[in-house]
Parts: structure tokens; sequence; C-alpha cells
């Protein structure tokens, strides 16, 4: 078992340099505590994210983390110019020293995309072609020709390569069991949402996918699933701390939404809290109370990673060091070393 860390980065009460210094301190803080793997999300014209660049804040990550991997999960692809995102990526694998990963993904909202000038019926063709390039790359010799619908790219030396080879490791978020069949092929990281009955179906899915098609076996993928987490010293005080931050998350996650008239497809979450831990995708409570909800959660869902949303809407910065040390302390020791039910 891994344990990753998931940060929105949602606006906060703090002034925007403060929250980043804030940010860039806890990241420390969950390097120091044996953590695995930090992501972070990319949103535009949102509060959602005050951070829509995930390359300049990975960089920062960088220079203030030794051991932690480092995966923006997802870059949106059909917002950027694949090409200087494939030689960001090269450069943040060398900046960190190989500890860089990343996602891809088209994105979730159609009214970000529209924002940079993407029309959303464009953008699944947009991102296979953007995937394409930045894969052809990675595997370039001393130059790299592309001709497609979006991009034309003619004979471009290259200059610069990940220091991960072939390339860093790949993500991939997906919300159902037939969007399993490529990221198993490719052995590509998964991450999985909602209920852990909908969990347990893509990890069942994926694993007989990847077995499928790595009949030599190897090394399995990981397969996560990310929850919104909070630790305290009893289950009430827990409790009560996500119900105060909740309702400012839950704005900040509609509120482009809400500006459109819209809802969203896939990504849907209640407006309170405890609607949200009843559904398993938050837990909080007391060190044993989370424990034993994520082994249960684990187990159920047939996964070998689990990242936690530690810092989300309302909470206060003190709040959030604290849960996060007792989990590392007192929950993580008990779940690194189970193994996921797989029957």
């Amino acid at each position: 078992m891994q344990f990753g860390i998931f940060d929105q980065n949602d606006r906060g009460s703090l002034p925007l340099a403060e929250q980043y210094e804030h940010r860039l301190r806890l990241a420390a803080l969950y390097d120091e505590l044996g953590f695995d793997r930090y992501h972070m999300s990319e949103h535009h014209a949102t509060p959602l994210s005050t951070a829509p660049s995930p390359s300049v804040f990975i960089a920062a990550l960088t220079q203030r983390t030794s051991r932690l991997r480092l995966c923006p999960l997802v870059y949106l692809l059909p917002t950027y110019h694949p090409l200087r995102l494939a030689e960001e990526m090269c450069m943040l694998d060398h900046l960190s020293r190989g500890r860089f990963e990343f996602g891809i993904g088209r994105g979730a909202s159609p009214h970000e995309l529209a924002a940079f000038g993407v029309q959303p019926e464009n953008a699944r063709e947009m991102y296979a072609e953007a995937l394409e390039v930045i894969r052809g790359f990675f595997a370039a010799g001393d130059s790299f020709s592309h001709h497609g619908r979006f991009w034309q790219i003619d004979d471009v030396p290259v200059e610069i390569a990940p220091l991960q080879q072939p390339h860093p490791a790949m993500w991939y978020a997906l919300a159902s069991p037939d969007s399993t069949v490529w990221p198993a092929q490719n052995g590509v990281n998964v991450l999985c949402g909602g209920p852990v009955a909908r969990v347990r179906a893509v990890s069942d899915r994926y694993r007989a996918e990847w077995r499928l098609s790595h009949p030599q076996g190897g090394e399995e993928p990981l397969i996560g699933v990310n929850r919104y987490i909070l630790v305290a010293d009893t289950d009430q005080e827990a409790l009560e701390l996500g119900r105060a931050a909740w309702p400012v998350f839950y704005r900040h996650f509609m509120k482009l939404w809400h500006k459109h008239g819209t809802l969203p497809v896939n990504a849907k979450l209640p407006p309170d809290f405890d609607t949200l831990v009843e559904a398993g995708q938050a837990v909080a409570g007391s060190p044993s109370t989370v424990r034993d909800a994520l082994l249960r959660q684990v187990r159920d869902g047939g996964l070998n990673y689990l990242i936690g949303n530690f810092t989300f809407g309302g909470l206060a910065p003190a709040d959030t060091e604290a849960s996060v040390r007792l989990y590392a302390a007192e929950v993580m020791p008990a779940l690194r070393e189970i193994s996921p039910v797989l029957a």
C-alpha cells in the first residue's frame, strides 16, 4: 500500500502569497512524514484552484522536498501546445532528480476549456493528439515531427529528454470500468472515485485487462482512490471541523457551474459533509475510526494506493497539520503492509 496527497489548493482565508507558502510548508511535512506522492489538479477561472499552472507549482515543490514524488493529476491537454508541455515535463523530471510523474486528461469542465478557446466537442480529439505528440517527443531522437489536425511540428531539434527513461510514470483518472482498457494495456496508473462498489468494479476490470495484456506479469500499476480525510482526537471534533469547512469548498467547487447554470456530469459532490461521509467519499474521526474505515475501503475496493485530501475549504492550517500528523503516526502504519482483497 502506498499513500498520496491530493491538493486542489482551493482559495482559503490567507492572502495568496501566504497560502502558497503554507502549501509548500505542508509539502515539506508530507515529505518528512513518509507520504509517497503529491498530486494536484489543474483548474482555471475558479476558486476551486489558486494554482492553475501545475508545472509552476511543481517546480517550487522540487525545491522544498527531497523524497516525495510529484504528480500533476491531471494536465488538461487540450489547453496546451503539447511540444511545450513535453519540454516542461522534461525540465521537471530533472529538477526533481527523477521524482516527477504526470497525469493526463481532457478536462471535466467545458467552461474552463472555453476560456482557452477550446470547443468542448473537440476536446477528446485534441487530448488524443496532444498525448501522441508528448509520447512521440519522449521517444524521439535528434529531431521530432508531427502532422495532425490541431498541431503541425516539422523537424524540430530535440535538445532535452526526461531523466527517467523511457519517460516518467503516467496517470489517468477514470469513472467507469469501461475506461480501464487503455490505461491497463499501457501500464498507466489510475485514480478512481465514487462509492466503494463502483471503485471495486473499476479495480477488478483494470486488473483483468492488465493481466490479459501483460501475460508475462510484472509489477502491477497503482490503482488508487481519493478521499477527503480529517483526523482529530475525537470523532466529534473531526466531524465538526469537516462540517464547518466543507460548505466553503463546495461553493468553490460549484461556482463556475452555477455561473453558467449547469451541473458537473461525473464529479458530483453533496453540499453537506455528513452525506459525503455516509457515502464513504470522506472519512473523519479519531485515528482508530479513520483507520478502521480506510482498512475496509482499501480491502473492499481492491486498492493498492490511497490518496488523502487533507486541506480543503475553511480548514485552518493548524487543524490540517494536526490531522496530517495523526494520520501519519496512527493510521498509515496500520495500512502500509495490507494487501487488497482480490477475490
